[in-house]
């Protein structure tokens, strides 16, 4: 299965997604509503999910929505803004107002107003961007945004500014004075045509603490006020952090609140209305996720379009991904199996977030390129068992490159695929059914629980996914992926100096080999000589592409050191029959001890390739000659 083969690197965005993957739209459509009940003018809003959960995606639909909304003759106005993009030196409360003042004027400008109305409208816009003293206000925040309280009256006459012009004496000053102007502001006939204004803030909790309280601060002390309404994407306990944070490190005491509430979730709520939750994908969501992935650089918009409504309507009847139909000529096979083999441990591990999910195929595509070109040629169902492995089980990845380091990886393959087997049940199919009530299980440590064979949980539940590796050579990815890591492939069941010893006479450099001279070899204690020997025969099993140089070494070591034929023999047959190339029996010569002959023998008895078993004729042949 190749699901995810590509002729050359293409790699997902991180971008916010302009397709809805994710069927978010049941959350746009219901902050919309929030955002336009004019029972809740104006509005705060909270839309909390996780890192990578898809919030921006969601103000993306929100924006979508409110203008299909937009009835005639009356403009719902829409403000992007990303406080953690502010620039430091200006401060985040001037920010957003100044960015809300600036589309406001440009909006009045625009209107078919007259010219007098227009005129009165930026007069009073321009008013109030002069009225905040800016070094004052943020003074003030640092004072008292965190006392939960209104400013003092001496601080409100140190607040505002008299606008340009007035008498400092006669001029009203004050915060209820800007919000009352603003107000006007809002309701001029200039800004007739405005059903609602929409705030949009993103990445919240990505900022300083500074930065979250004068954002925070903004919409609460200056510009809520009627037709405007902020919806705040952020992951609420976050933003706790560091509104706690900065209280803490302001040490004013917080005023009694509810008992069950502690200060910091106390202040944001007085400030947002409601939190909407982003909800993590289901496991019917997260093989969709994984199946319109594939297909987004395969289909046009509207084809596109066409199996998410599918998939959408197979949600809402409680069916599997199987019953989406798909298109008149496309086949989906592939990438419903990948999808499919793929959900159970991706639905457990990355709990359901969509930047997760993507980055790891991402990560799957990088790897899986770098290994082609490498001429590591893997499917790419096996690639991603590794990959998920790797990444979600490093622990058990680890105790993997460790067998491949001694040379017991084919066989603890082998007895870790059968011991799930025998765990869980090998016909078992991985569940895919498309419960919205499917509960995110609890994630098990790498080899917290033994089962059968002394392998972990994490292990056996991995070992189960599918395809079986135990007859692949897994052994030239691994050693890519230990080198992205970083790790060295020791076997620590060899004395150093005969690690050394290994290494040359397995490496493909003629000059190695040569480094390891008759003499060294003769020099071995039959101890020495049979623990090099067997662990050249465990490589030969679990890295078939080092098979030549491996049978060299064996048959080298056989003749230089004495006694080591037994070894020697039994280092031969831990190669499987059917993993002997056509040129290895080709190794065997007439100097060669004759009982190493008979493990020709028995390769020809077991191998299934004709032409190895002609080579092994024509290698004893030889022999006898």
């Amino acid at each position: 299965m190749s699901g995810l083969k590509a002729p050359a690197l293409a790699l997902w965005s991180d971008d916010p997604a302009p397709t809805d993957l994710l069927s978010f739209d049941a959350v746009a459509a219901t902050v919309a509503d929030a955002l336009l009940d004019p029972a809740l003018d104006p509005v705060a809003l909270g839309l909390s999910g996780a890192w990578g959960s898809g919030k921006t995606t969601v103000l993306g639909l929100v924006e979508g929505e409110l203008g299909k909304r937009a009835s005639e003759g009356q403009k719902i106005l829409v403000i992007k803004t990303e406080p953690w993009r502010y620039d430091p030196m200006t401060g985040a409360k001037e920010t957003l107002i100044g960015e809300v003042l600036t589309v406001l004027s440009e909006e009045i400008e625009d209107s078919e107003s007259t010219v007098d109305v227009k005129e009165k409208a930026k007069r009073i816009a321009v008013r109030l961007a002069k009225r905040i003293d800016w070094a004052k206000a943020i003074k003030l925040t640092a004072k008292t945004s965190l006392a939960f309280q209104i400013p003092s009256v001496d601080d409100i006459v140190d607040l505002v500014k008299p606008a340009e012009g007035d008498d400092a004496d006669d001029h009203v000053r004050g915060l209820e004075a800007f919000r009352a102007e603003f107000q006007e502001l809002m309701a001029s006939e200039a800004l007739g045509h405005i059903q609602a204004v929409a705030v949009l803030v993103d990445d919240l909790d990505r900022c300083l603490p500074e930065t979250v309280i004068e954002t925070l601060e903004a919409i609460r002390l200056f510009l809520a006020v009627p037709k405007m309404s902020f919806v705040i994407a952020a992951d609420e306990d976050r933003v706790a952090d560091a509104i706690r944070t900065r209280f803490d490190s302001t040490g004013v005491a917080a005023e009694s609140g509810r008992e069950d509430e502690e200060p910091a979730k106390l202040y944001l709520h007085k400030i947002v209305q409601t939190t909407i939750p982003l909800p993590a994908l289901s496991r019917f969501d997260t093989q969709a996720f994984l199946l319109l992935l594939q297909l987004l650089p395969r289909l046009d918009t509207e084809k596109l379009g066409t199996v998410i409504e599918q998939c959408a309507k197979v949600r809402r009847e409680g069916g599997s991904l199987d019953d989406v139909a798909g298109l008149e000529g496309l086949d989906m096979s592939e990438q419903l199996a990948f999808a499919s083999r793929l959900t159970p441990i991706l639905y457990e591990k990355l709990r359901g977030n969509p930047r997760r999910i993507k980055r790891f195929l991402n990560d799957l595509r990088v790897r899986q390129t770098i290994a082609a070109r490498r001429g590591i040629e893997l499917d790419a169902a096996v690639v991603a068992k590794l990959m998920v492995l790797e990444v979600l089980l490093p622990e058990d990845f680890s105790k993997v490159l460790d067998w491949l380091a001694q040379g017991t990886m084919r066989d603890q393959i082998a007895q870790l695929e059968s011991a799930a087997g025998r765990a869980t049940g090998a016909s078992d199919p991985a569940p895919t059914d498309a419960s919205e009530d499917d509960a995110v299980p609890q994630e098990s440590g790498a080899g917290t629980v033994e089962k059968a064979g002394g392998f972990g949980e994490g292990l056996l539940r991995w070992a189960k996914l599918p395809p079986a590796l135990d007859s692949i050579d897994l052994a030239p990815y691994l050693q890519l992926a230990a080198s992205f890591s970083g790790v060295t492939l020791l076997d620590n069941s060899l004395p150093e100096r005969l690690r050394d010893v290994a290494s040359n006479l397995l490496s493909t450099s003629r000059s190695d080999r040569q480094a390891v001279t008759d003499e060294d070899l003769a020099s071995l204690s039959a101890a020495e000589a049979e623990a090099l020997l067997l662990h050249v025969g465990r490589t030969l099993r679990d890295q078939p592409t080092k098979q030549k140089t491996g049978v060299t070494a064996i048959l080298r070591i056989a003749v230089q050191a004495p006694g080591s034929v037994g070894a020697a023999k039994k280092a031969l047959l831990m190669l499987p029959p059917d993993d002997v190339a056509v040129g290895t029996p080709l190794l065997f010569a007439k100097g060669h001890p004759a009982e190493l002959f008979g493990v020709l023998s028995g390769w020809k008895d077991q191998a299934t390739s004709q032409p190895v078993k002609n080579a092994i004729d024509n290698a004893l042949k030889q022999q006898v000659a």
